[in-house]
Formats: structure tokens, sequence, C-alpha cells
């Protein structure tokens, strides 16, 4: 059905609803009113027609009394007359016990004549009588007296004025014997006088109604009431004509409405037609101001903002081609993983329209750390905003924090936590989780040198290593699905830029590291030597140098195998690291031959140093496997040669050098010990920029040249490039 044809049904059925339901009720309504009424009108003709009958029946049987109370015979015949004469009775009747009528007045009803006192009557009623019991002074039955009243046309034409009803008499077959009903109607009333049972009122097809009563004790005759209904003549009729005279107006109606609707619709549909065939140029007209006429005008104004908004998406991809082109270039150049987000979270801003932005990463402690932040000035929770590191969310809390811990993305409108969580205020915001590729090893990857191998508390239970994460519109418009999916992708760039300097980082790592024990190895010796002597010349401090050799290690290996020889090695490396400041350097120079680097630290210090590596390793033994496969402690002793720059040595090969030679030395005299290397002679100079003084300087560390007199060096942070530090105390 056309959109015409609905609309013309559905106003046919608004209009013509109510007018038949008005209708119905209507006729209805005065068909109840006007049943009511003459059942009520009924109801008091047959109280009356019922008051009447008694009347007459106790006046006959006064009548009666009078005569049956006259003991003369003669005078008793005189009284029956004198009952006639007056008019209370038509006829008197005097019956002995044999049944023989003694006397009877002249000109009484034909019989039979109905008792009063009778149920029903048993055949045509002719007359209504009344009878007595005649009885002599003794008080025995001489017979009866009857007084009769005739029931007559006259008598029913009585009873039909007092009642104000027509009235019909019945035979015992039911058919009438008397009534005041017109010949017209008089078939109609006995028909639904048949149907009527009791007190029920039925009506005829002309609009009477009708009732019966009687037979009844007290009331023997039996009588149809019938009254005229008080409807207008061709009420119906007048109903159905106003029924079908509002339908043809509704019709009318509907169809002019139906295509005036339907013509602007029918406009807008085809130029609709035409938009989605790619015309933005088509317009409809805009015939009125009603509803569709602002829908019209809508569309014409939808159709230009859609033109404006098709050239300024061209733009944007165009545009967002160019930030992709960027952001390849830039993923293909560096490794500088600083200056990918900033790329990443502009070129993010720039293809969703935000206003600001930011990249967080998770550190090992469980909290999300501002990486890069664009636009955030003056939504800053904390801190210098010109540092984004002072952007610190915990995982779990607030919407970034939640972001990280479920790996759920969120957006929506800003609503501030109690208590607040830092995240910088906003009014609407979209933040998307990223992290690792698939497949990827989990964040910390293998063992690093003088670092146990990265546990699960460096990573959400989702794997995110980060939240990228978007503030505001313009308009105050909030993020839809579609900046959802593009952050998504952008985000997929951040985890996949994270994860390759990750596993840059993990790469250079590893080519400076010893694969057994995870110590730094020769390789990065050599770096690490001249990095050091440089800082400790431009500072003016000293640096030791720690020669180590496991005593007997060979035997280990032919006893026990070289399984067992590795433990060891890697045992020795961990006891190491123990011991050692966070700013020294251990290394595997090769075999069971070990190197350690104590930044500012003088003869004593590293003395100290050896002391304890020796008692550490001594007091110990190591626990391997055996060739059974029982474990075995094995005794691991360590000889340990020292020396300084610039005390013993003027560059970094020649200490390494002289701790070697010390550590022959330390070999030489029994193993399980240490020996300070000899101060070359002469003792070599350089001129260094410092003071010299018999005692340390206030700042408590050794300064080059200060010999054995300064105290012992217990920290002091160095400066410059160097790698990550191998141990969290010494």
């Amino acid at each position: 059905m056309t959109l015409r044809g609905r609309l013309t049904a559905a106003f046919l059925t608004v209009v013509l609803g109510p007018v038949l339901l008005g209708a119905f009720f209507v006729g209805s309504t005065l068909s109840a009113v006007d049943r009511g009424r003459a059942t009520e009108r009924l109801g008091l003709a047959a109280a009356g027609v019922r008051t009447s009958v008694d009347a007459l029946c106790q006046q006959l049987r006064a009548a009666a009394d009078a005569v049956a109370l006259v003991a003369d015979p003669a005078a008793r015949s005189r009284a029956a007359d004198q009952v006639v004469s007056r008019g209370l009775a038509a006829a008197v009747q005097i019956v002995d016990t044999a049944g023989r009528t003694s006397y009877a007045t002249l000109g009484g009803p034909a019989g039979p004549w109905q008792d009063c006192a009778a149920d029903a009557a048993t055949g045509p009623v002719r007359a209504l009588a009344a009878r007595v019991r005649l009885r002599d002074p003794a008080g025995a039955d001489l017979g009866t007296v009857a007084a009769a009243q005739p029931v007559d046309p006259a008598f029913v034409a009585r009873l039909a004025a007092v009642t104000g009803v027509g009235v019909t008499l019945l035979d015992d077959p039911g058919r009438i014997t008397h009534t005041t009903e017109d010949r017209e109607v008089r078939a109609a009333v006995l028909a639904a006088a048949r149907e009527a049972a009791g007190d029920r009122v039925t009506d005829t097809a002309d609009g009477r109604y009708v009732r019966r009563i009687g037979p009844s004790p007290g009331q023997p005759l039996p009588l149809v009431l019938s009254v005229p209904g008080e409807r207008p003549p061709g009420l119906y009729a007048a109903l159905v004509g106003a029924v079908v005279l509002a339908a043809l107006l509704a019709v009318l109606a509907a169809w002019r409405l139906a295509r005036v609707t339907t013509r602007p619709l029918v406009e807008l549909a085809g130029a609709v037609d035409r938009v989605a065939h790619g015309d933005l140029t088509a317009r409809v007209p805009v015939r009125s101001r009603d509803e569709i006429g602002r829908l019209a005008g809508a569309f014409n104004r939808m159709t230009r903002e859609t033109g404006s908004y098709v050239a300024a998406l061209t733009s944007s991809r165009d545009q967002l081609r160019g930030h992709l082109t960027v952001l390849g270039d830039t993923l293909a150049s560096t490794h500088d993983l600083q200056r990918i987000l900033r790329v990443i979270l502009h070129s993010a801003i720039v293809a969703t329209g935000a206003r600001a932005g930011a990249v967080l990463l998770l550190d090992g402690d469980g909290v999300l750390v501002g990486q890069c932040v664009e636009g955030l000035d003056g939504r800053w929770p904390t801190g210098d905003p010109a540092d984004p590191a002072t952007l610190r969310v915990q995982v779990g809390a607030g919407v970034l924090g939640a972001v990280a811990a479920t790996g759920e993305p969120l957006r929506g409108r800003w609503e501030p936590a109690d208590p607040p969580t830092g995240e910088p205020s906003c009014e609407t915001y979209v933040a998307v989780p990223f992290a690792a590729p698939h497949g990827a090893e989990p964040r910390g990857g293998p063992d690093r040198p003088g670092h146990p191998p990265a546990d699960d508390d460096d990573a959400t239970e989702c794997g995110a290593l980060g939240v990228l994460a978007l503030y505001d519109r313009p308009g105050a418009d909030e993020f839809d699905d579609g900046d959802l999916v593009t952050l998504r992708t952008f985000a997929g760039h951040a985890a996949v830029a994270v994860e390759n300097v990750r596993v840059h980082e993990e790469a250079q790592r590893l080519s400076l590291t010893d694969p057994l024990t995870g110590l730094w190895n020769y390789r990065y010796l050599r770096e690490s030597i001249r990095r050091e002597v440089e800082r400790a010349n431009r500072f003016g401090r000293m640096l030791s140098v720690l020669a180590l050799d496991l005593d007997r290690f060979k035997d280990v290996n032919d006893t026990w195998g070289h399984a067992a020889g590795d433990a060891v090695l890697v045992e020795f490396a961990r006891r190491v690291r123990g011991e050692i400041r966070e700013v020294d350097l251990a290394f595997r120079q090769g075999g069971e031959e070990f190197v350690v680097l104590l930044p500012e630290t003088d003869a004593r210090g590293a003395t100290i140093v050896a002391e304890r590596l020796g008692s550490v390793v001594r007091d110990q033994p190591v626990r391997v496997e055996g060739h059974t496969g029982e474990p075995i402690a094995v005794p691991v002793t360590v000889s340990i040669g020292i020396a300084v720059y610039p005390d013993h040595a003027a560059g970094g090969q020649q200490v390494l050098d002289a701790a070697d030679d010390a550590l022959y030395a330390a070999k030489a005299a029994g193993r399980d010990g240490y020996r300070l290397a000899r101060a070359p002679d002469p003792v070599p100079t350089q001129e260094i920029p410092v003071v010299a003084a018999a005692v340390s300087p206030p700042d408590g560390l050794p300064r080059a040249g200060a010999g054995d007199a300064g105290p012992v060096a217990q920290g002091g942070a160095s400066s410059g490039p160097h790698p990550p530090r191998q141990s969290r105390g010494r």
C-alpha cells in the first residue's frame, strides 16, 4: 500500500471509528432508556391490575357475606336482590349442599364463573365470583352463596383505563378473549405474550413492550399488558444515514489531505534518490511552512552541508594520507620513541578533530606515565605542563587507569572523580589501550644484565603497554565509533613503535652482554673503561678495577662436567651483582675471568669490595647437580687483582693490565685472596686540574692522586651516556 493509501486508511479509521461508536452508543442508549421506561410503566400497570382485581374480589366477598348472614330463606332472597340492586355484584346465586340452586338473581352473567380464590382459570373466564359458606344458627352447612361480576370488554376497558396500558384477556389455550389493543398490533402482542414468561418484558417488531400477569393466587385472570415504545420513529435509519454521510465526507477529506500531504513527500523521495546516486545539487521546493515544509528546508540544508562535508572529507583524507606518510617515514627512519609518539599523537588529533591528546606508557610500578602531550594547556592537573612525565595515573584509577587495566576502550563525557586521579580535565574523551603485537615477548624481554627476569608486575593483566587518549571536539560533540576505530589504528602504530624500540634496545643490549651470566661482555668492557677513565679525568675522581678469576675452575669442569661449571659461573655472577653498587659495572671477560669497575672508588674502597666478594664466594659453596643427579656442594674461591686509576696506570688499557698483573700475583700467593697492583716506577703522572690535599675534600669523594689516604667511596652518580646499571645496592 502506498503512503497515500495508508494516510487515507488512517484518516478514515480515526474519523469513522468514533462516528460508528457514537452511533452505536446513541442507539443502544436510547433503546436502553426506552426499555427501562416501558418496563417501569408495565410494572406499575401490573401492580394496578392486581390491586383492581383484588378490590373487586373483596367487594364480591363482602356482598356474599351479607347475603349469607341472613338466616331466614325468604329474607335471604330479598337480601340477594338488594345486593344486586345496589350494584355490589352483578348476580347472586344460593346453592344448597346437594348442589342445587335454591335462589338466583335475574340477569346474571353466563358461566363458568371464575372463583377469586382459584390459582388459575380452567377455561374461558365469563365472570369473576366470590363464594362463602351458608350455615344455620347451629353451625350446620346449608350450602354456598356466590356473588359474581362479569368479565367482559367493559371490565377489560376499565382495567386499561386504570393502568394506562393496553390490556388483553386470554382464554386457556392462549387465544384473545377481550382486548383494548388495535387490530394492527394484536397479532404481534399475542406472539410476544407467548414468548414472555414470569415478569419478563419482551418487545414487538413495531416497538411495543409486552408483559404477562396471572393467573396467580388472588388474581386468576390471564392478562397481557402492553405499552408503545417512546423511541423516535426512524431512529436507526437516521443513525445509518448520518454514518453514511460522515463516511462520504471523511473519504473526500482523507483523499484531499493525503494528496496534499504526499505530494511534497513524493518530491522529497525523488530528490533523495538523486542524492543517493551522487547528485548533491538536488533540491526540494518548499511549498508550505508546516512540518513537511521544514523537512524540505532541512533536506536542502543537509544537501548543501553534505557537499561541504564531502569537500572537507576529501581535504581531510588527503591531509591524513600526508600524516600517514610522515608516520611511516618516521617509523622507518628512527628509533626515537618520543619523536614517534609525538607524530602518532599529532596525526590522531588531526584525523579526529580533537583539541588535545596524550600518550602514556606503563612503567614497572603499575603507573601510567605521560610520554608526550599536545593541547593540554590549562587542563593539566598538577606539575609543569611542559613536562609530560608529570602526568601520572595509577592503573585501575580513573578513565585512563580503567582502560589500561581492562584493555577495553572508553569514550563519553567527562565526570570528575573524587578523589582526583591526576587525569587532565576535559568535556569529552576517547581512550584506547595498546599492547605488544601478537607474538612479541612480554615486557622486559629476557633477563637484563644485573637484573632478575621481568615479572608480571611490569604489565597489566590485559598486556597493555600504554594508553592513547584524545580530549574534546569542537562544539562539545562526543567522540563516535568512527573516531574510536581511527584511534585504534593509531594505537596499533604506537604499539608497533614501542615494540620496535624495545626490540632495538634489546638487540643492542644482547650484543653487549654475556648470554650465560647476564653480565656485560668484553666488547662493552673496552667501551666502558674508556668512558669511565674519561669521566674520572673530567671530575678529578678515581676509578678502581677488580680483575677476578675463579680458582681451579678447570677442576670443576673436569670433575662435575661443564653443566656444573656453567652453574658455578651463573651463581658467581649473581653473587657479584649482589655485592656491588648501582653505579658499579660487572663484566665477564672470558671463561672464568671477570672484571668489576668501581667508579669514584679508591684503593681502600676497592679492597673492601674485594674482601666482601672473596668472603661471599668462599663461605657459601655452590650447589650443583652431580653425575648421579644428586645435588653436590662445590667449594669455590676467587682470586682478585686490584688496580686504581690514575694511581697505577695512565689509561684504560693500562689499568686493566695492572689489575690483571695483580690477579696473577694473587694466584701466585696461593689463591683465594686479593692483591693491590704495585705503583709503577716512575709513577705515571698526568696534569689534572684538581687541588692536591693530604685529606679528602669536604664532599667525601676521593680525588685523583690522593692515594690511599682518602676515605672509602660509598657512592656518587656518574654523568654522560652509559648503559643501564647492574644492581640495586652493594
